[in-house]
């Protein structure tokens, strides 16, 4: 009789028990996916016949897959003349296998004919869309089947995170926090790597190493921005000034399902701090959607500033957003001027000037600095080239925020008296005199 035994990290130890859910979210080098490679095969030597299915939503081949990871834990474990080490696939014992596909490559139809699966791991589960998630949930069905998902932390709005995250989680769920600690077997060169990240990458670290959610992606226009605002105790509880002006600064979307988003920053302008109270995005509602968010806030009295199509005709009424917002009863409401050809960079370079005067207030703010820490140029791979701004979900609350700091304007500051400074030159007894102000 032969005993195999698979060290195992303690912190995997709850996923060791039979469960219909089982997640393992964390950062670079917990060893997740080294966990959940071996608990595939060790499913497979236990209970001969088994069928699993490895997942990412992409997979263009299989050297992206969890093939070649499966298979180096059977050449560890010294099991390979139990296997079946295939082109496209990995036969079990038993007349068992496990296959490896790309959810995208397949429609709800064609992935029926995994019905009979006994387990299926998504890997990089951040990355699996809603749509993939809806076609796996019920198709795997088998009596005491499992879905296994790894992943490191993206946004909270990735659909693994709003199954497998908090309170309300599925039955028969259990979920593991993973890190570079939690790893006995962390090797010298991952150790070299974190730390170098820790002192020269701080702005990605907590995301790629303790698995935290992405506060700035790479690439991203505001990432050292945001990073120096967080360091320089400039997000936190900003309060309102009772005395000063609520401005709302605007970025307009449309009513249907696949419309862009409509977006609003709420700041103040105190002094030469620009205090950014709160944030609001919404999809596909109408305008008296949008105009009841800001009553509720107290922002009843704003003044409004829309972008130039704040003029153009919109809706099943073919009014403009700047009359709609006029006829809900804000009085004071500017469309700002189009800025023309290059628009999307002067609103990127103006909120990068303004930035080290800008204070956000923590918790109403979140979600609008998620869009600030995405917002990326779109690269063409091949030519290595920028080809602008990403047009995606961040992009509608970033043109809002760049629409805010094109319009700022710093107060003037008022002098009192007149201020002169008397010049000599050598040789001269008169002064020259320079006027400074007034």
């Amino acid at each position: 009789m032969t005993v195999l035994t698979i060290p195992t990290a303690a912190v995997f130890e709850p996923l060791l028990h039979t469960s219909r859910y089982k997640g393992a979210r964390g950062g670079r080098g917990s060893g997740k996916s080294h966990f959940f490679a071996g608990l595939g095969v060790e499913s497979c030597l236990m209970r001969p016949g088994t069928r699993g299915l490895c997942v990412r939503e992409i997979q263009k081949s299989l050297r992206e897959s969890a093939k070649r990871l499966i298979e180096d834990k059977i050449t560890e474990f010294g099991i390979t003349d139990q296997f079946g080490l295939l082109a496209n696939e990995t036969r079990t014992p038993g007349g068992g296998m496990i296959s490896y596909v790309g959810m995208q490559d397949h429609t709800a139809e064609s992935i029926m004919s995994f019905e009979g699966l006994d387990w299926v791991w998504v890997e990089q589960a951040e990355t699996l869309s809603a749509r993939s998630l809806e076609i796996l949930r019920p198709t795997i069905r088998k009596p005491d089947s499992e879905l296994w998902f790894s992943w490191n932390r993206r946004r909270k709005t990735d659909p693994v995170d709003m199954l497998l995250s908090g309170d309300n989680l599925p039955a028969g769920a259990v979920v593991v926090e993973a890190n570079w600690r939690d790893n006995p077997w962390l090797p010298k060169t991952l150790i070299d790597e974190r730390e170098y990240d820790q002192v020269n990458n701080p702005d990605t670290y907590g995301h790629v190493w303790e698995g935290e959610y992405i506060g700035v992606a790479k690439g991203a226009y505001y990432a050292s921005q945001l990073g120096a605002a967080k360091r320089e105790g400039r997000i936190g509880r900003v309060p309102a000034d009772p005395l000063q002006a609520i401005r709302v600064y605007c970025d307009l979307g449309g009513e249907s399902r696949t419309a862009d988003a409509f977006t609003m920053w709420v700041v103040q302008f105190v002094g030469r701090e620009v205090r950014v109270l709160d944030y609001y995005e919404a999809q596909g509602q109408p305008a008296a959607f949008h105009f009841a968010w800001l009553r509720e806030r107290g922002y009843d009295r704003a003044y409004i500033y829309l972008p130039h199509d704040g003029t153009q005709q919109h809706g099943p009424n073919a009014t403009t957003w700047e009359s709609a917002f006029k006829a809900a009863g804000w009085s004071k409401v500017d469309v700002i001027t189009n800025m023309g050809a290059g628009a999307a960079r002067q609103r990127i370079e103006a909120a990068r000037r303004l930035f080290p005067a800008i204070w956000f207030n923590e918790d109403t703010t979140q979600a609008g600095r998620d869009a600030l820490g995405w917002y990326h140029e779109k690269k063409d791979d091949k030519r290595d080239v920028g080809l602008g701004p990403e047009h995606d979900w961040a992009s509608h609350g970033a043109d809002a925020f760049g629409l805010m700091c094109v319009a700022y304007e710093a107060p003037k500051i008022k002098r009192e008296g007149e201020y002169k400074r008397e010049v000599y030159t050598v040789g001269s007894d008169e002064p020259a005199t320079a006027w400074l102000g007034r």
